[in-house]
């Protein structure tokens, strides 16, 4: 079995999107495709069905997974431990402004505990983004918001959607709600809008933002409420009322870029992740 071929699998394991793969890898979509079509011969098995416009993997397939990760992994453990340069250091970490305050700083002290003399920088933008610049490579890893049991990424927590505000009796009892939300892709922009449109409720959107620090700031001067993580509202009130409609849960992954360099190995960020889920459980 090639090993760029298992890495190509796994990529794909990730992201669930040959387009995507042929991306993060800096190969043709074609290309993957020979590649994939090469490992089932070489294996004598099909490792994809599709179903719709979907692939997924079959049985066979998903028991290539574990094998693929510890060929992988073991690759590059050999190619660490016998190379003769200094290790790179230098580590691009993407965060979504909300988690900046909450799940960041906890990930920081993580990183450089596992990582020695870590060169870290952090940019801050919203999930989709960040996703786009992992797969063009100018980030290592990506703090992002994923769906509920998605298997994007290494799970570092869960939270759910709550709404905000603070004075819940002047804004809840106007006619109109005034809201400032996040921008459009947002999972609790489209929750709010689309709940609030459901129960008849009549309000108006005064601000959309990517910064959470913005959004509160607008909430604690009590020109709107907003809908969002409960992670990321800081010490504003939730607001509980039969009006406002319920807001999704969510989960906050760590996202590695399939093709990026052993500055972290997939091991190192497993553990730093279950070293997170531990933190954050007994916090």
């Amino acid at each position: 079995m090639d090993i760029e071929a298992l890495k190509s699998f796994l990529a794909f394991v990730e992201t669930g999107s040959f387009t995507r793969t042929a991306t993060q890898m800096h190969k043709t979509q074609s290309a993957i495709s020979m590649q994939m079509k090469k490992l089932q011969q070489d294996i004598g098995q099909q490792l994809f069905v599709k179903e719709g416009r979907q692939l997924h993997l079959t049985s066979e397939g998903m028991a290539l997974v574990g094998y693929a990760k510890k060929i992988v992994q073991l690759q590059q453990s050999a190619l660490t431990n016998l190379a003769s340069a200094t290790p790179k250091t230098l580590l691009q970490l993407g965060c979504p402004d909300d988690y900046a305050e909450s799940v960041l700083p906890t990930l920081i002290e993580l990183l450089h505990h596992n990582v020695e003399h870590l060169d870290l920088q952090v940019t801050c933008a919203s999930s989709p983004q960040l996703l786009s610049q992992l797969d063009q490579g100018l980030l290592d890893l990506a703090i992002v918001t994923r769906s509920a049991n998605s298997e994007q990424g290494y799970l570092l927590c869960q939270d759910h959607g709550v709404w905000v505000g603070a004075n819940q009796a002047n804004l809840l009892e106007q006619s109109t709600l005034p809201l400032a939300v996040f921008q459009k892709e947002c999972r609790f922009h489209q929750a709010a809008i689309e709940g609030l449109m459901k129960q008849n409720q009549a309000f108006s959107v005064i601000a959309c933002s990517g910064s959470a620090s913005a959004l509160r700031g607008l909430v604690k001067q009590d020109l709107a409420i907003s809908a969002m993580a409960n992670l990321s509202r800081n010490a504003l009130p939730v607001l509980k009322d039969p009006r406002l409609p319920p807001l999704p849960s969510i989960e906050i992954a760590l996202v590695k870029h399939s093709g990026s360099s052993a500055v972290v190995s997939q091991s190192q960020v497993e553990q730093i992740c279950q070293q997170f889920q531990y933190r954050f459980s007994t916090q």
